[in-house]
């Protein structure tokens, strides 16, 4: 298992594993809206996790020169529990810390709040915050 820059050969097997883990829960959560806006804009923040050329796992970044974000971790569930998901999150952290990068954020849905203990795992801490979104869409 390798961890990899996206490519687009890969669109197909990002998005199924995005429906399958990360289901839409609203437009601008669907995968492939997702992935061409990331193409867009700091692309080498995309990574796969490639086992024997199947796309097993996914994290996609951003770094806006004052903090970084973690968004779209993914691994399939037949390959979970084999640190696919650590090893997603240390290269992008590594990503991240040579643009300068000195805090990073993520956030997790509520209604995945079974992950948390795997964050904490890796050193992230739950916040006193509120986090605020606006949509742009009607």
């Amino acid at each position: 298992m390798q961890i990899r820059h996206y490519h687009d050969a890969d669109l197909s097997a990002v998005i199924a594993l995005w429906n399958e883990v990360l289901p839409p829960s609203a437009p601008h959560n669907d995968p492939a809206t997702s992935i061409r806006n990331k193409l867009a804009h700091e692309r080498d923040l995309f990574f796969v996790a490639d086992a024997a050329g199947e796309v097993v796992g996914t994290v996609m970044g951003g770094y806006d020169g004052h903090r970084g974000w973690i968004y779209s971790v993914a691994v399939h569930p037949g390959h979970r529990r084999q640190g696919i998901g650590g090893q997603l999150l240390r290269r992008m952290e590594s990503a991240l810390v040579e643009r300068g990068c000195l805090k990073i954020n993520l956030q997790v849905r509520a209604t995945n709040a079974g992950v948390i203990p795997f964050y904490q795992s890796l050193g992230y801490a739950v916040e006193e915050l509120v986090s605020m979104g606006k949509r742009l869409y009607s």
